[in-house]
């Protein structure tokens, strides 16, 4: 299994660098006349300059040709020479790593403390709630987050620098605008799988022994952190990768923002080395999380003595959805009744009124209208992404050792560079957008269902089944897919608004859809230079997204509750038929989610 996965990650990394080698010939744009106005605005494009840089390049060789002497240098810890600055690219790749690492280090850090602080009332009641409110928090918009937070504590108050980096002071607002939606996702997580452990019979036994509130809340953090790990190894890669948005607003010289900047250039030295680095710094997270993953579950997963925890699902009242969907339906039903393409300019950065009740942006366009009408591409791209993902990623879970070596891989690389892959080959579009990243959004919920696929099949219950001739048919459709599908499909309608943000975050880079179109993220990007002066404009879709993330958790939240019971009824049955209703043999019931 472990050589099956290194293969699947060698191929994928060879894979993923072939294809950042050819981006000049993808495009289809000249990478002669692309270095040249990059070294020099000024400098006349003439046949003889093209060809001097051709011959100064290799160009005229051939991308093999280049490949090969990269990969040449590259066993020898050579990343070549900057195709515009004409310096070695590796001090460049390693300043802006460490950049990057130490911002990753304090963003983990806010999410891990916003986390905790979502997770200790679950604790403190013993129960769990909907998570409305966490999924709204992960909704948020990084980059507008990040303007928001340099306008206010940057600009109006004055406390933090409010771009470069020259000292630990520069890297909060930066910290705080990528860990609040981080730790709203991983809060979230934690909370939902809390409950189950919290009712299982041996912390009713600890309790009434006197045992410690705190000793109680450490074992049963223990009890369910296993399956979550490798989605807090991703969260603190792609709070590295992911930061493009984040380092460009606060001018952050991190190792996204570099990879960026290089591929705008077509400085392909530049963008391969950052690409490795970011690759590599993926695969030792990921390996040092299935590290501490097994070293947290111990001999159980390899004896076969694991017992899953009983699901209890939280049933969301149903006025929380219904309230979340009528102010959200009704924003989008009256904005589709107006014409979002109607620009007036005597009508700019008017305030909220009843002529336009969400006001107008910097072109005199009704904000209502444009986020009506771009409600369609912008929820229907990503539920059509989210799906793909999931399904993806429970045929992966049974495949372990072909999904970890690629999801290592495809976690590692940012959704800007695949981005800028797939518009160099199709164009900049939605479509293209979409596919960027349904490429990379199934990494985190096959990990998710390899974890939980792996530790039911380790399970008590699963040795009794076995014991007593239950066909392996049986086993999979009526224990094992409704226990990793339950909280896979949870998983993947919390990360429906990251997607969403993901499709925003490359229409903020201009590698998404294009304007006039009324996509929510390009309303952000539009917004974000007037946001000072006309913050509803910004307001507008950041509330969307965020309405959405609540409708959407909210919404599962009660379908689940609604179903829970059921389900657990025909766990009993299904045990009491099997003849296996001895202590020894099981644990209070048959698990459905682990």
């Amino acid at each position: 299994m472990a050589g099956a996965a290194g293969l699947t990650r060698l191929v994928c990394l060879v894979a993923v660098l072939t294809a950042v080698g050819l981006l000049p010939w993808l495009s289809g744009k000249d990478p002669a006349l692309t270095v040249l106005r990059a070294r020099s605005a000024e400098q006349e494009a003439t046949p003889e300059a093209l060809a001097a840089i051709r011959a100064d390049l290799g160009l005229d060789a051939g991308p093999l040709s280049l490949l090969g002497s990269w990969a040449s240098g590259l066993l020898r810890g050579d990343l070549g020479t900057s195709w515009v600055s004409g310096t070695d690219v590796l001090p460049s790749v390693i300043s802006g790593l460490r950049v990057s690492l130490g911002l990753m280090a304090a963003a983990f850090g806010i999410a891990v403390l916003l986390a905790c602080a979502l997770v200790v009332p679950v604790l403190v009641r013993g129960r769990g709630s909907a998570g409305a409110f966490a999924a709204m928090l992960a909704a948020v918009p990084e980059f507008l987050l990040a303007t928001v937070a340099l306008l206010v504590c940057g600009v109006w108050l004055g406390l933090l620098p409010t771009s470069g980096w020259q000292g630990p002071q520069y890297m909060v607002l930066p910290a705080i605008a990528l860990g609040v939606p981080a730790g709203g996702l991983l809060g979230r997580l934690v909370a939902d799988a809390l409950p189950a452990v919290l009712d299982e019979r041996w912390v009713e036994l600890w309790r009434g022994a006197g045992v410690s509130g705190a000793r109680v809340a450490a074992a049963a953090l223990r009890r369910v952190l296993p399956p979550l790990v490798p989605q807090f190894g991703m969260a603190a890669v792609g709070l590295t990768g992911g930061a493009v948005a984040v380092e460009t607003v606060f001018a952050v010289p991190g190792i996204g923002r570099t990879a960026l900047g290089a591929a705008k250039s077509q400085d392909l030295p530049l963008l391969q080395g950052a690409v490795l680095a970011l690759l590599a710094l993926g695969l030792v997270t990921g390996a040092l999380a299935a590290l501490v993953r097994l070293r947290l579950l111990g001999p159980a997963l390899r004896d076969a003595g694991l017992t899953l925890p009983t699901a209890r699902p939280v049933r969301s009242h149903p006025a929380v959805p219904v309230a979340l969907a009528t102010v959200l339906l009704t924003a989008i039903g009256w904005g589709l009744l107006r014409d979002p393409y109607a620009v007036d300019t005597t009508a700019r950065l008017l305030a909220p009124s009843w002529a336009h009740p969400l006001g107008t942006d910097g072109l005199g366009r009704d904000v209502l209208a444009r986020l009506g009408h771009g409600a369609a591409s912008t929820i229907g791209t990503a539920a059509a992404v989210c799906l793909a993902g999931l399904l993806l990623s429970l045929v992966l879970g049974f495949l372990p050792s072909v999904a970890s070596g690629a999801s290592d891989i495809a976690n590692a690389l940012p959704p800007v560079i695949a981005g800028i892959l797939v518009a160099a080959a199709v164009g900049p579009g939605t479509g293209g957008a979409a596919l960027a990243v349904a490429l990379l959004s199934w990494p985190a919920l096959s990990a998710h269902a390899a974890a939980l696929v792996q530790e039911v099949r380790a399970s008590a219950f699963l040795t009794a089944q076995r014991a007593i001739g239950a066909s392996p048919w049986w086993i999979l459709t009526r224990h094992v897919l409704p226990s990793v599908a339950g909280p896979v499909s949870r998983h993947a309608i919390l990360r429906l608004p990251g997607i969403a943000l993901a499709l925003a975050s490359l229409g903020f880079l201009g590698l998404g859809a294009q304007p006039p179109t009324p996509e929510w993220g390009l309303l952000l990007d539009e917004s974000r230079a007037y946001v000072e002066r006309a913050p509803w404009a910004a307001l507008a879709p950041a509330v969307a997204l965020a309405l959405l993330a609540g409708l959407a958790v909210s919404t599962a939240a009660y379908v689940e509750g609604r179903g829970g019971r059921r389900r657990k009824r025909r766990a009993r049955k299904d045990t009491r038929a099997a003849g296996v209703t001895g202590a020894g043999a099981l644990t209070k019931e048959v698990p459905v989610e682990a």
